[in-house]
């Protein structure tokens, strides 16, 4: 039931996109996830691929309804063996003065255990810039996971068809009586090829998890597909809070 829910979120936000091309706003992306882990006695490697989609559709006044999700297949080498995974999210949003406020929930699954996330996001839109930052709750029952997350994001458009970005975030795991805390950082850009709606993505990820000596270093690539404007109005249109939203997934897919 639960990677029902999740798969119906994840093709829900991918049916949206065409069929609210005309008023929505968002990307279809393919991206390649390069991961490597050093767990102090032994590194290991694992490799994915995913194909992922945002929408963000006016719902009513100054309200917006975001859907993301996506599917992914992994080699993982921790686990030993490939595995696919689906996640999706809703988000609702509204502004005031300016200001995108909003919250969310979703989920994505972990192994064969489902990591549900709740949370609150806000976005700050300068002459240039996005501002993000978010908190969120996770939780695994049958893996008895808790965790807390906060995420703060800079997006900078040099044009706006052209975006570098860098983010931190902060994590604090209960695995089942025993506390992990964990932070990240990550630096990325985003560059769409001129009069064309495909962009190329680039993005490495640092996360370390203090109390169990494991870093996790993550190099991303791929190709995005943008419909409804350009990447700073995708930005503001609330097509990319996904993006910026404090998960434990800013530590690369360990759980």
């Amino acid at each position: 039931m639960k990677s029902l829910f999740l798969a119906t979120a994840a093709v829900a936000a991918f049916a949206a996109a065409p069929a609210f091309a005309q008023d929505a706003t968002g990307s279809i992306g393919l991206v390649y996830n390069n991961v490597k882990y050093d767990a102090g006695v032994a590194d290991y490697t694992a490799e994915n691929g995913k194909v992922d989609v945002a929408v963000a559709v006016p719902v009513t006044g100054d309200w917006t309804v975001t859907l993301d999700g996506g599917f992914s297949y992994s080699n993982n080498a921790i686990a030993g063996e490939d595995n696919s995974n689906v996640d999706g999210t809703i988000h609702a949003s509204t502004l005031v003065n300016g200001i995108r406020v909003g919250g969310f929930a979703g989920g994505s699954q972990a192994g064969t255990d489902t990591l549900w996330a709740f949370g609150a996001q806000g976005q700050v839109y300068l002459d240039k810039m996005t501002l993000s930052g978010s908190v969120a709750y996770e939780t695994a029952n049958d893996s008895d996971v808790d965790a807390w997350s906060v995420a703060a994001d800079a997006a900078y458009f040099i044009t706006p068809a052209f975006r570098v970005n860098g983010g931190l975030a902060w994590n604090t795991l209960d695995l089942g009586g025993t506390d992990v805390d964990a932070w990240s950082a990550n630096v990325g850009g985003e560059y769409q090829i001129a009069e064309t709606p495909i962009s190329i993505v680039a993005n490495y990820g640092y996360g370390e998890l203090e109390d169990v000596d494991l870093t996790v270093n993550t190099l991303t690539v791929g190709f995005r597909y943008s419909f409804g404007g350009d990447l700073q109005a995708r930005s503001r249109a609330g097509a990319d809070v996904g993006r910026t939203a404090a998960t434990v997934s800013s530590l690369a897919g360990v759980f």
